[in-house]
């Protein structure tokens, strides 16, 4: 608990609205009251789960959590979206000024007492056209053009590109490169620390689609090179027809040759199966059937829903199919992202399950959902729905135990061991602060606005620790796991 709360959202009593036609209303008249809506000193609502450590972030809205060994320590490297309208550049205690949201730099070695060691600015702007809120970090040792005593941090910068940065001494980080400029947009990129590989989510001018894949080599940080641009067919220049989902992000898996893409975060969602070595090797020139030679699966899925996190979980041992063929089975695991607050109006986006050892002809076998009713989640405000996975695949969680955010229901931990039948084991919702923002209905008029934790993303690490981090400014909480979710991760008992 290691940073004062810096009081904002809805804390600000007086802060009013100028409406056309509408008298003007205080915040406190804005913010509809629910009997379900959490309060500033409420404690966390918890299953199998408990708070480590905390950091409030200096009340930024967060995106993307990416944790690092350097050496003995571990930093937590923290994406943010851009500064809200109430507070476009929040103030930083450490250098005295207000900074518009970039990239938190935290050393969370000792996770109960988390250490905020810097704020990297990032791009003017508010929510996803500002701030930095993707990270990726890498080992020199691992990216063999380069020195291997040194860290590479990779980040979005707004909607404008991409920069890689040294962050050897993580409370110095040195900026290297830049891809980009000429963008509308960019988002979840994957970075593969083992050859130096990235998958840049942009926007390329030209392109159809506001998100599609530029793929660099970043062996040498300080110098990238371009490999080749990629999508689906229908997104590339001088295609015709109806364009398809924007792509939301990508995961690589080098050592078995496969990229599994994820399209449309909330509708629309397209599981994509590519061939790594054909896709950077193959043609370049993004014609339709060079776009089509690297694919080997394609699996659409219904327009209510989408695919923002696909997660490939390979090689699964199914003890109920242990006396029947096919008994290892290979899975992916599609995370949708729920997008409109308090349920309105939206098809409820969820988990599915995908098995895709034919991959030719993926299948959805089961899916996983938090039930409304379990905390009537639709009328405490912000969104209610699943939104990101953990990513991490190291031993500790991976295909045992999933972590899921929420928005409003948290984070939830999921014995995937059966991804036939998914399980809840545990959740973490945690408390709101003076500085949780409001949510509010589009569109509403008058405006009406609750106060509400948005857990946004999820990461892992190898310790066991989980860190997530709240969209709605509350900071970044870093637990564990306990009882039945412990020991479905094979953790000794505490």
């Amino acid at each position: 608990m290691n940073r004062t709360l810096v009081a904002c959202g809805a804390s600000v009593l007086a802060s009013v609205f100028a409406l056309g036609g509408v008298a003007t209303l205080t915040l406190a008249q804005q913010l509809q009251q629910s009997p379900y809506a959490p309060k500033v000193g409420d404690p966390p609502e918890v299953s199998n789960m408990r708070l480590v450590g905390y950091s409030d972030l200096q009340a930024r809205s967060s995106y993307q959590p990416t944790i690092h060994k350097q050496g003995n320590r571990y930093i937590a490297y923290v994406g943010h979206h851009g500064g809200g309208a109430d507070a476009p550049k929040p103030f930083n205690p450490l250098t005295r000024a207000e900074e518009s949201n970039g990239t938190a730099i935290i050393d969370v070695t000792d996770p109960a007492n988390p250490k905020y060691l810097k704020h990297l600015p990032g791009a003017a702007g508010g929510a996803e056209a500002g701030g930095a809120q993707m990270t990726r970090v890498c080992d020199g040792a691992n990216l063999a053009a380069h020195d291997p005593n040194k860290f590479y941090l990779l980040r979005t910068f707004g909607g404008k590109g991409h920069e890689v940065w040294e962050v050897t001494d993580p409370a110095n980080p040195v900026k290297l490169s830049f891809i980009g400029g000429n963008y509308q947009d960019t988002h979840k990129n994957w970075w593969e620390c083992e050859t130096g590989i990235a998958y840049l989510v942009s926007a390329v001018p030209g392109w159809r689609a506001k998100r599609m894949t530029e793929i660099y080599d970043l062996k040498d940080p300080s110098k990238p090179v371009k490999i080749r641009d990629f999508g689906l067919d229908g997104q590339q220049p001088g295609s015709t027809g109806a364009v398809p989902t924007d792509l939301h992000g990508p995961i690589s898996m080098p050592q078995i040759n496969r990229v599994y893409f994820g399209y449309g975060s909330s509708s629309g969602g397209i599981l994509q199966i590519v061939d790594r070595e054909k896709l950077l090797k193959g043609p370049k020139e993004p014609t339709a059937a060079n776009l089509l030679y690297p694919q080997i699966g394609r699996m659409d899925m219904s327009p209510l829903t989408g695919a923002h996190t696909v997660f490939p979980m390979l090689q699964m041992p199914i003890a109920d199919f242990a006396s029947s063929g096919h008994s290892t089975r290979d899975m992916v695991m599609i995370v949708n992202e729920a997008t409109q607050n308090e349920c309105k109006p939206q098809a409820r986006e969820m988990v599915w399950f995908a098995d895709i050892t034919i991959e030719t002809h993926p299948q959805i076998v089961s899916n996983f959902n938090v039930k409304e009713a379990s905390g009537n989640f639709c009328s405490r405000g912000g969104r209610f729905g699943a939104h990101s996975s953990a990513e991490d695949m190291s031993p500790v969680f991976y295909k045992k135990l999933a972590f899921i955010t929420y928005f409003n229901a948290g984070v939830r931990a999921v014995d995937v061991r059966d991804p036939f039948e998914p399980k809840e084991v545990g959740y973490f919702i945690p408390s709101i602060t003076e500085a949780t923002d409001k949510r509010c209905i589009r569109g509403s008029n008058p405006p009406a606005c609750k106060v509400a934790i948005q857990s946004n993303n999820v990461e892992t690490d190898d310790r066991g620790y989980i860190y997530i981090v709240d969209r709605a400014n509350t900071g970044l909480h870093i637990l564990e796991v306990t009882g039945a979710a412990r020991a479905v991760a094979g953790l000794p008992p505490q």
